[in-house]
């Protein structure tokens, strides 16, 4: 009887280590993670501060104009016109610009603007640039009135003490202010010229011209096609008892008499 109690103590423990056998891979199996399965990570998400930086990247490197990147009126100013003498306008606005600065007049005194176009010609072959003043003769200031329609004591002889200044248009010490269409026309004027400007040209589509130089010189034909971005035009020609069209650069062609 002890022998087989014995055996079958054996017995039973063989069976528990077999069990425990088992067991363990399974728990070993539960515990890693699957092959097919991987760990997602999160999506890094942009900086918050990205999109304002490049926005404000890209407003740093525009060029502020005053007769856009302002209002047309701000609050209690209104635009006046100033006469000045004839090429002084630059100098005038830049005068006054300066001694509104020194003075601290700012409050009373705003913009001062005098519109000009920059515009390209050519003459045998080479490229000049120009500067030209819409309205030679005036300069346009942003001011503000005393309650009774005068100018400040102070801005009127800032303004009248500086070289090259007429009078304001309008009644002696109570310019006129200019209408709102005015205002819009000039500042629409005032916009910084283009860096790259249009060629301008003196012809129009039917003009009658004479070719200066080269193989067609001396020959007569009428304008065809005027091409500013090129700085040509398209002539015809009559060769031959045919019209043919020649493209020409503008300075090789003169108005007929």
């Amino acid at each position: 009887m002890n022998e087989l109690n014995t055996s079958s103590e054996q017995q039973a423990d063989k069976t528990d280590v077999e069990t425990a056998q088992t067991e363990a891979p399974a728990e070993t199996a539960a515990a890693q993670p699957s092959p097919k399965s991987k760990p997602t990570a999160a999506p890094a998400s942009p900086p918050a501060e990205a999109a304002p930086a490049a926005a404000e990247e890209a407003d740093d490197s525009k060029t502020f104009d005053p007769a856009v990147d302002i209002p047309m009126y701000r609050e209690g100013f209104d635009w006046f016109v100033l006469r000045v003498a004839s090429n002084k306008e630059s100098y005038v606005r830049d005068t006054l610009l300066r001694k509104v600065q020194i003075e601290g007049l700012q409050v009373r005194v705003g913009r001062i603007m005098v519109p000009t176009e920059k515009t390209m010609t050519m003459k045998g072959g080479k490229t000049r640039v120009t500067e030209t003043k819409l309205y030679p003769g005036y300069t346009f200031v942003e001011m503000k009135l005393e309650d009774d329609g005068r100018i400040p004591q102070d801005v009127f002889f800032l303004i009248k003490e500086t070289t090259g200044v007429g009078d304001f248009v309008g009644t002696a010490g109570r310019p006129t202010p200019m209408s709102p269409a005015e205002v819009e026309k000039m500042l629409f004027d005032s916009r910084l010229p283009e860096e790259t400007p249009e060629i301008k040209m003196e012809f129009q589509q039917g003009d009658h011209v004479t070719i200066k130089e080269g193989p067609f010189e001396n020959l007569e034909g009428t304008i065809d096609e005027v091409q500013p971005d090129k700085g040509q035009v398209r002539v015809l020609v009559t060769i031959f008892g045919r019209q043919a069209p020649i493209e020409l650069k503008y300075w090789q062609v003169q108005k007929a008499e």
